[in-house]
């Protein structure tokens, strides 16, 4: 069983940047990858950005594309999400979470963290 905790959010101006953080912990020896999501008030949840857990594939959401950069640490087991260039509709609750194989679904959600981009 895999927990995550997601840190890093904040408030920022528009244009400004923030680097979220993704720890693990416990058994991650069956992740398959890892994927950030995140739900802004009476929105549905959102896809983001995914990364293979070990190889350099990585995959982004089309709002994101050139903004936001995925990062792996896996001596640390955390993935990084370094937005930048922030908009106002970038505001929401970030998450993140795993799944074991490439056909399954995510799931070991966090708690997640807000990040508010001001205008």
């Amino acid at each position: 069983q895999v927990q995550l905790a997601e840190s890093g959010g904040g408030l920022v101006p528009v244009g400004g940047s923030l680097r979220l953080s993704c720890a693990a912990s416990g058994d991650t020896a069956t992740t398959y990858a890892v994927g950030w999501f995140r739900q802004a008030p009476t929105k549905e949840r959102e896809f983001v950005a995914g990364c293979m857990w070990s190889g350099s594939s990585t995959w982004y959401g089309d709002s994101v594309k050139g903004r936001f950069t995925l990062s792996r640490d896996n001596a640390k087991k955390t993935v990084y999400l370094q937005m930048n260039s922030l908009k106002s509709e970038d505001t929401a609750v970030y998450y993140c979470a795993v799944k074991t194989t490439k056909a399954g679904s995510f799931g070991s959600w966090g708690q997640g963290t807000q990040v508010t981009v001001s205008s």
